[in-house]
């Protein structure tokens, strides 16, 4: 996830959460200023880095499988590893926004 989508989405969120206070919100923190981030957009390509890591490391796998001279044990082994990660922490993100959907919800106004 690049962290420059990371930071942008943590000032609409403080800003968000400013005006929820009713506190005015800081300059530069409105989401539709130029240069704003789209917080769908910022999360469908992590998934879709995340599905392209994963389908990377399958294909290393099945190379190497298949006796591939090419396909080195390692490479496939970190590859794998990589998509692992990336997958928990996809995982880790979906358990906080759904923490968060919840916390909302259960607000009272």
């Amino acid at each position: 996830m690049d962290s420059n989508g990371i930071n942008d989405l943590l000032g609409q969120m403080r800003a968000t959460a400013a005006l929820a206070a009713g506190k005015p919100a800081q300059a530069g923190a409105d989401s539709s200023a130029p240069g704003g981030v789209d917080f769908a957009q910022v999360l469908q390509n992590s998934i879709n880095q995340v599905n392209q890591t994963q389908q990377q490391a399958q294909s290393m796998a099945e190379n190497f499988s298949a006796g591939d001279p090419n396909a080195n044990l390692h490479e496939v082994m970190i590859a794998l590893q990589k998509a692992n990660v990336s997958f928990q922490e996809m995982v880790q993100v979906r358990n906080r926004l759904v923490a968060a959907y919840q916390d909302v919800m259960n607000m009272q106004v």
